[in-house]
């Protein structure tokens, strides 16, 4: 009796074994599963613990962090997946040029009547470009600096 009492625990313990190491082993093989998933996106990373994935880290948008969930999902042997992750923050960068629009209109109004001339912004600074005669590079500089504008870089070619 003894003898089967002993033989029935060790087998317990060798099947209460082979139990706790298949679930690891099962751990580890989703864990390499879902790190090849997860690698796409290098601001993320997964754990699975007791077949549980646990995602975190940051994603660009809600759509690829949904995918990323779904992808997890699908995976044989998850259970569940548990979202600790966040979204980016959209920070909109608006451009605003240092040359005042109007002042830009002015400019371009003054020197209206030299076709081959424009107006621009370039480098953050007002621009006059073109290709002007002598004649008509006196008048210009003579237009827009009657204006007071500012700084001006006269870029124009004078033939």
């Amino acid at each position: 009796m003894k003898k089967t009492l002993a033989t029935m625990f060790i087998a317990l313990a060798v099947l209460a074994g082979n139990t706790s190491c298949k679930n690891k082993t099962n751990d580890a093989e989703l864990q390499t599963s879902a790190t090849t998933i997860v690698s796409s996106n290098p601001e993320a990373s997964v754990e699975i613990k007791d077949g549980t994935a646990h995602l975190s880290g940051t994603f660009e948008d809600e759509a690829s962090r949904d995918a990323t969930i779904a992808q997890l999902k699908a995976i044989p042997g998850i259970k569940d997946v548990h979202d600790m992750t966040t979204i980016r923050e959209v920070v909109a960068v608006e451009t605003v040029s240092p040359v005042d629009p109007a002042v830009q209109q002015k400019v371009a109004d003054a020197i209206k009547d030299f076709p081959s001339v424009k107006v621009e912004v370039i480098n953050n600074e007002l621009t006059i470009t073109g290709d002007v005669s002598t004649a008509q590079a006196r008048r210009i500089k003579k237009s827009v600096d009657a204006l007071q504008v500012g700084n001006v870089n006269y870029n124009y070619n004078v033939k």
